[in-house]
């Protein structure tokens, strides 16, 4: 089973989180799953922006997307510079911040999370033969 894959660069502004959206609807396109990975594009991206020195430092974040016939993986790669690693956090329903990983957990089969000197890299992996029902609970 063959993959293909894309990448695109993007500078840490927060309007590159639309561009990182459309790339990701364009190369979908038709695809069941384009809706739900455009949505954990967007949330990854604006993460980087506002959580790493990508945003802070003119940085940037750095998209992959795979494709097999079975999975569609997107990755997220920032710059790092927080000392923290993201992790999917349960808030309150009255909170303005930090649902956004764990949204993405739910929306994903799979989120791995690789922290290194250099960055962040998130991945969510979607499986195509999966049917989820909105609002079902996900992987923890």
């Amino acid at each position: 089973m063959s993959a293909r894959v894309w990448g695109l660069s993007c500078p840490g502004f927060p309007e590159e989180v639309s561009r990182a959206r459309r790339w990701t609807r364009d190369i979908l396109r038709g695809s069941p799953l384009a809706e739900d990975a455009e949505l954990i594009v967007s949330e990854l991206s604006a993460n980087a922006i506002l959580h790493t020195a990508t945003g802070r430092q003119a940085g940037s974040f750095h998209l992959a997307l795979a494709m097999t016939p079975r999975v569609i993986a997107l990755s997220v790669t920032d710059d790092g510079g927080t000392g923290t690693t993201p992790r999917a956090e349960h808030r309150n329903d009255q909170a303005e911040h930090g649902r956004g990983l764990s949204m993405v957990n739910a929306l994903a089969h799979r989120v791995i999370i690789h922290t290194s000197q250099t960055g962040n890299t998130v991945t969510a992996e979607l499986l195509m033969d999966v049917r989820r029902e909105r609002g079902a609970a996900g992987p923890c």
